[in-house]
């Protein structure tokens, strides 16, 4: 088991890079959770805060806790378990400013937390974040932001949730759902 923070960026921004992190792969899928599924474990019973301490240690635990869960569990509840402990520790680091220091484009993993949230609190927070912190590159993470606040302000959650976590979906979800979902949002916006 990887056990240090430099070895999760190292796999993140390095290996994978912006072009593979919003992809869809089952191998990368896989990579991750066999790097990283112990060390996922670990954070998840609160063994890793010690991570939570300034940028590259909040950074790690960020991508650890939320964006790695996703590409693991993609389409299970497990996928969102970590949620929470993401939220916090974006919310501390922000409040310290370890977020800036940490370059664009990766600044956006302090904030995806928070766009990942159903609190419409915490969608305000993300699209204040990509408008106020991400000048250089921030403008496609502030479309996206845009997007999933605008979901949260009509369903109240992400309707494209609802299978892995057992809800079901109202008919206004449904129809959301079959009409594209958060795809047919984020053209929508783009228009």
């Amino acid at each position: 088991m990887a056990d240090d923070p430099v070895a999760v960026l190292d796999f993140w921004l390095g290996e994978i890079g912006p072009e593979g992190w919003y992809s869809v792969d089952a191998a990368v899928d896989q990579e991750i959770r066999d790097r990283f599924g112990d060390l996922w474990q670990a954070a998840c019973d609160g063994g890793l805060e010690h991570w939570c301490e300034g940028t590259v240690g909040s950074l790690a635990f960020l991508i650890l806790t939320d964006q790695f869960p996703r590409n693991m569990f993609r389409g299970e509840a497990l996928a969102f378990a970590t949620d929470p402990l993401a939220r916090d520790a974006a919310r501390k680091a922000i409040a310290a400013g370890w977020d800036l220091g940490a370059p664009e484009p990766e600044r956006q993993f302090f904030y995806l937390p928070l766009e990942h949230s159903e609190a419409p609190e915490d969608q305000a927070t993300a699209v204040r974040m990509f408008e106020e912190r991400m000048p250089e590159t921030g403008a496609e993470g502030l479309l996206h932001a845009h997007a999933h606040a605008a979901i949260i302000a009509r369903f109240g959650r992400f309707p494209f949730r609802n299978a892995a976590l057992g809800r079901a979906s109202t008919p206004e979800e449904e129809d959301f759902l079959s009409a594209g979902a958060y795809a047919a949002e984020v053209r929508r916006l783009r228009g």
